[in-house]
């Protein structure tokens, strides 16, 4: 089980790939975002005793500055807001100032990781020890174990082909089809059951991401993923299928590119997070092989042929761990860190610090 610590200490803890999580027991409801503020000063817990050591307490509901503690995933959604999952919670920026939706909703103050936009346009947000919350531009509803999640510290999100969402948590899959949770764990054969990322392949195939071994499901049984050598993925991060049908492999074991044929390691440094642009381009935030204490944002270019071995260039480079990567409408790069949230322009750096 992750154990969650001050946020100086988070940067002693990244060498070895800790993440930041925390527990406790969850329960359903459905909050209207509409509702007037509640502030975190008057506002009693769903359940007394529920507590995420790693919830950074903040007061304020819309601001110029953006979130000043760890930024874990950016999204954009349809509608040209872009969405953060935060330490301090739900966020929302419409390009001039950010609004605290944990705040403003009255949500449960458990730490957010990750956000999904699904094929309806509802968005999808993870919690850790809260379940998951759903919301439909109306109203957030939140899911937990009383509902049939099999955990409520959710790590990852997916929506397979036929628009099931994927839920990955701590102790298994959720496999939810609008009504009903479908879960897995060991019991159903599970390799292992902290789950970091899921995806679907062009043959139908799911790929697991996990803090153990990495695996395969094909609709009835799990295997284990090896590569050309035999050797496992452990503790990968990061799936990302690019446009070209490539999978792509971040993790313990550097990153990864496998054609359907052979896997090619690109890089030995420890990857968390993959993202593919909209020109083909594929970003990494990844530790630093000289001092592990800091943290680098390459760009492999597309214009790389499939039998070249790729050489990146490196974008940025920071203290302290970087997470989540995404590209807006305007092109812009997206990212999270320890700290809060960059934009990057293709020159300059974005720290929305007021």
């Amino acid at each position: 089980m992750r154990k969650y610590i001050h946020l100086y200490a988070l940067l002693l803890l990244c060498a070895i790939g800790a993440s930041c999580t925390a527990q406790n027991q969850t329960e359903a409801s459905s909050l209207q975002a509409e509702e007037p503020a509640v502030q975190p000063s008057t506002q009693a817990p769903t359940n007394p005793n529920e507590h995420d050591p790693a919830f950074v307490e903040s007061s304020w509901i819309r601001a110029k500055h953006g979130p000043r503690s760890i930024t874990r995933n950016i999204l954009q959604d349809r509608n040209g807001t872009i969405w953060l999952s935060t330490w301090e919670g739900i966020m929302s920026y419409d390009g001039k100032e950010f609004t605290n939706w944990t705040n403003k909703a009255g949500l449960r103050r458990f730490h957010v990781f990750d956000i999904l936009e699904d094929s309806r346009g509802n968005l999808w947000f993870s919690t850790i020890g809260a379940g998951v919350y759903r919301y439909d531009g109306k109203a957030f509803t939140n899911f937990s174990t009383a509902e049939g999640l099999v955990n409520n510290r959710v790590l990852c999100f997916y929506e397979d082909n036929s628009g099931k969402i994927w839920i990955g948590t701590e102790q298994g899959i959720s496999v939810h089809d609008g009504e009903t949770f479908q879960n897995f764990t060991k019991e159903d054969g599970m390799i292992d059951e902290d789950v970091n990322t899921i995806l679907q392949d062009e043959n139908g195939r799911f790929w697991i991401a996990c803090r153990g071994e990495a695996s395969f499901y094909d609709g009835k049984s799990f295997s284990q993923i090896t590569n050309d050598q035999g050797q496992a993925f452990t503790n990968a991060r990061k799936l990302i299928k690019d446009s070209k049908g490539n999978i792509w492999i971040g993790g313990n074991n550097g990153l990864w590119r496998y054609d359907g044929n052979t896997y090619v390691q690109l890089s030995k440094n420890f990857v968390g997070y993959i993202y593919e642009d909209r020109a083909g381009n594929i970003w990494t935030s990844s530790q630093s092989p000289e001092n592990r204490l800091k943290w680098m944002l390459h760009r492999y270019s597309s214009t790389i042929m499939p039998f070249q071995t790729p050489s990146p260039t490196l974008i940025h480079t920071e203290e302290g761990m970087l997470f989540g990567i995404y590209e807006d409408k305007d092109s812009n790069i997206w990212f999270g860190s320890l700290a809060g949230v960059g934009r990057y322009d293709g020159v300059n750096i974005e720290r929305f610090e007021e």
